[in-house]
């Protein structure tokens, strides 16, 4: 792609199908076991579950685009380093950092409970925003997993020479890795939360604990990694 990019042979398009290509593979074996973990844990509705998904993978667009221009604007060195052992460590914290999440704020809606019935409805707004921070970081934190289309990005961003065109590399490979099936995996595994806990107040308590467990696990392993 370097030889097709000095011919200015490389768009836009062809960057995007770079990330369609990592989006369909690597990004799902790589992003399942966090995602799927954290939904399955939260017993995720349909609707909150997309939107921790689409925030998730927002967060890998945002950093797929500021390491693209960084690329463009300092070289691969950096960039690369980002993507080492500095990864690894992010990957971790992120995992580490919604795993605790998952111990220190359990939805607060229980399956299968009946809440009475009040005297009067005020108006109230419980969208728990915070509780896409998880999401967003493990978007952002994975986006530094070293892979063969990551490196390729890199390259071609590196070789342009501009930020400005690396950020337009970036994003347009970010677009291309959102079409991914977690897309259709992350909600199955929130619904499939939300079977097991209906109605089954133990089950509740025991699925919370195993996905912050495994979370923290996965969070460790990635921590060694980097060392």
């Amino acid at each position: 792609m370097l030889e097709e990019l000095a011919a200015g042979r490389v768009t836009l398009a062809t960057v995007w199908l770079l990330g369609v290509s990592m989006g369909l593979t690597a990004c799902t074996v790589t992003c399942l076991p966090f995602m799927g973990t954290w939904a399955l844990g939260r017993a995720s509705g349909q609707r909150e579950a997309l939107l921790h998904t689409g925030v998730f993978l927002a967060g890998r667009i945002v950093t797929y685009t500021l390491l693209a221009a960084l690329a463009g604007a300092a070289g691969l060195g950096l960039a690369r380093a980002l993507g080492g052992s500095l990864g690894n460590a992010l990957i971790g914290a992120a995992s580490l950092f919604a795993g605790l999440w998952l111990l220190a704020k359990p939805t607060a809606k229980r399956c299968g409970a009946v809440s009475p019935a009040p005297t009067f409805a005020p108006v109230r707004i419980h969208r728990h925003q915070t509780d896409s921070l998880p999401p967003l970081f493990l978007g952002a934190a994975l986006s530094l997993t070293p892979c063969t289309p990551l490196a390729s990005l890199l390259a071609l961003a590196a070789q342009a020479g501009s930020p400005v065109q690396g950020a337009a590399y970036g994003l347009s490979f970010g677009l291309g890795a959102a079409m991914t099936p977690i897309l259709v995996l992350v909600p199955l595994a929130g619904r499939l939360g939300r079977e097991l806990r209906a109605g089954r107040t133990w089950m509740s308590r025991w699925l919370v604990g195993c996905a912050a467990a495994v979370l923290i696990l996965l969070g460790i392993r990635r921590i060694l990694l980097s060392f």
